[in-house]
């Protein structure tokens, strides 16, 4: 369903976001991120000169190659396009996210490592949407080869780094009751969550 009508209004910034995750003939897992933002109108700067309407003014690219416990092999950053000259020399510093496992508060050891100026604040709200597109990928591959296609992380000792990250992923709701039930926290709990719960 589309949104509502709008009042008459003109463009001005267009952010394009895309996310695609493969699996590697290695067995290994790429998760590539690309950003483009654009002005919608002609524009000068001073580091770059004449701007006609559509030119990139943000172009960046990652990827992050994971194992199957996603943990992360390796990352690649490339600045296609960028407003300031020293932009570039930030894209190195991503390949220092080796190491990282992608789950609960993975988000704040990537800012840690490249946050502030040692990295790029585009390029870190494009890995804020990794881990939700590793899981999407890991979960694909299964349904593909006929496998159980149920959260990867069902059977971890860790909470699943989704639970109680939206309204849908509740740990009191219907989906973590169903999917998860090791996790599930309503008042219909059972075994140890119910009596962690009522110990609260």
């Amino acid at each position: 369903m589309p949104l509502s009508a709008p009042v008459a209004r003109d463009p001005l910034h267009r952010r394009r976001i895309d996310m695609c995750g493969y699996i590697r003939e290695d067995g290994l897992w790429d998760i590539e991120g690309h950003l483009h933002d654009s002005k919608a109108y002609d524009h000068e700067t001073r580091w770059r000169g004449d701007m006609p309407a559509g030119t990139p003014v943000h172009e960046m690219w990652i990827r992050l190659t994971l194992d199957d416990n996603m943990i992360i092999q390796s990352c690649e950053c490339v600045f296609d396009n960028h407003p300031f000259p020293t932009c570039l020399n930030a894209a190195p510093n991503f390949s220092g996210l080796a190491g990282i496992k992608i789950g609960v508060g993975w988000m704040r050891e990537v800012r840690r490592r490249v946050g502030g100026t040692r990295g790029c604040t585009h390029v870190i709200e494009m890995l804020s949407q990794v881990g939700t597109t590793a899981y999407q990928t890991f979960v694909a591959k299964r349904r593909v080869k006929g496998e159980d296609a149920k959260n990867p992380f069902s059977d971890s000792d860790n909470k699943p780094f989704m639970i109680d990250s939206c309204h849908a992923m509740a740990a009191d709701g219907p989906v973590v009751k169903e999917s998860w039930p090791k996790w599930y926290t309503g008042d219909d709990a059972e075994g140890d969550v119910a009596v962690e719960r009522s110990a609260e």
